[in-house]
């Protein structure tokens, strides 16, 4: 993930103030590996950060956004998740438990390429996103069955 410097400076070139409650929402989200929803960082910033309020947090997301410092995943829910790694990677969803991790795959490039010549379009970004059942959730489903 990025410095505070780093994120200082994207944030700046970007047009975006840094401000303190940017930046610590960039930082507790780059801290999660399970893609949380403004809501629930909220929750994770609210006892450090007492008069944050969770219009800040989406407010905030969206600046952090719009300047590349994290990924807006639409997984198919009611709400927006985040993450902070901006490499390029795919994501899974449990369509029970609601678990969403990463996943990295070689293939993708390829099916950009295809899609690129098929569509004429120049790609300038994509979202890969895959639903099942995590590995948790098919166990307790075949525990169930028997």
């Amino acid at each position: 993930m990025l410095t505070t410097a780093e994120v200082a400076a994207a944030l700046h070139e970007n047009g975006y103030k840094v401000t303190p409650q940017r930046l610590a929402v960039y930082a507790a989200l780059s801290k999660e590996r399970w893609h949380p929803d403004a809501d629930e960082l909220y929750k994770i910033l609210r006892p450090k950060h007492k008069a944050l309020s969770l219009a800040t947090v989406y407010k905030n997301l969206d600046a952090l956004g719009k300047a590349g410092l994290i990924q807006v995943l639409n997984t198919g829910e009611n709400s927006f998740r985040y993450d902070a790694n901006t490499e390029k990677h795919s994501h899974l969803r449990c369509l029970e438990c609601g678990e969403v991790r990463d996943i990295t795959s070689a293939k993708t490039a390829a099916v950009i390429k295809d899609v690129a010549a098929q569509s004429g379009y120049s790609i300038s970004g994509e979202q890969f996103y895959f639903f099942g059942l995590c590995p948790a959730c098919q166990k307790k489903k075949a525990k169930n069955n028997e």
